[in-house]
């Protein structure tokens, strides 16, 4: 049987789905890293940032016990609390990144790529919503740093933005499908399994660790999409409790 050989059109394709996925990655990078610099945002020096990201980060361990309590779920919900929305330091997952942004085109499928860009802009549009929340909390003082329901609930409104708050949960949902899709891809597997001696060797643990945890935690759920389902109505319902100033936001 005669090898088919590639044709200029399905090149021109992938070319550009390459071009994309660098000119995505590395507009989300830039804007991490604006976002996470002292020099050009000062709110980073805040001191309420930490024990900001301490609450909410508790908040969220308490709004989902059932499903880290859950064998089935668990993995996939650790990885959503350390990964991608709780109390977790991704400058070196973003700083790997960012250094390699050709090499790992060429080692990772477009799958991850588009999760990996996603997880990005997450990290991204949270972070600006905490600086904004931390300033507000600063402004209106205190003796201690110390958040609870009613402080906290008062500098997300006075913070706003619900729509962006909504685009907030549709990037992790959108992030847990691609994921989910990337289990079920043929090869990707073996494509992320070859990747991590490269990738160690590269001095890219933080980011292959990041995909690798991903991928075992969505491949443990088989089929994520009633977990996703779970976790969006629920940060939906929150925020609108918040924003429609609730006595009792969280449930």
């Amino acid at each position: 049987m005669p090898i088919e050989m590639p044709t200029d059109r399905s090149r021109t394709l992938a070319e550009t789905a390459v071009e994309r996925a660098r000119w995505r990655v590395g507009r989300r990078l830039a804007w991490h890293q604006a976002l996470h610099d002292p020099q050009r945002e000062p709110r980073n020096r805040s001191p309420w940032l930490p024990p900001l990201r301490r609450w909410q980060a508790a908040r969220l361990a308490t709004g989902f016990a059932d499903l880290l309590a859950a064998p089935r779920t668990r993995p996939a919900a650790e990885f959503f609390l350390s990964d991608l929305y709780g109390d977790h330091d991704f400058s070196g997952r973003d700083r790997d990144v960012a250094r390699v942004v050709p090499l790992m085109l060429r080692l990772l499928p477009p799958a991850l790529l588009e999760a990996l860009a996603d997880a990005i802009a997450l990290g991204a549009l949270s972070h600006a919503f905490d600086l904004r929340i931390a300033e507000a909390l600063e402004a209106e003082g205190g003796g201690t740093l110390e958040i609870d329901q009613v402080r906290y609930a008062r500098a997300y409104r006075q913070v706003g933005c619900p729509r962006l708050r909504r685009h907030q949960i549709a990037l992790i949902v959108r992030v847990g499908r691609t994921l989910d899709r990337a289990v079920h891809k043929q090869g990707v597997e073996r494509l992320l399994k070859l990747s991590r001696l490269p990738a160690r060797a590269a001095g890219l643990g933080e980011l292959q660790g990041f995909l690798e945890r991903g991928f075992a935690a969505f491949r443990r759920l088989d089929g994520a999409e009633d977990f996703l389902q779970v976790i969006a109505g629920r940060e939906y319902e929150v925020s609108r409790r918040l924003f429609a100033g609730h006595p009792r936001p969280f449930g």
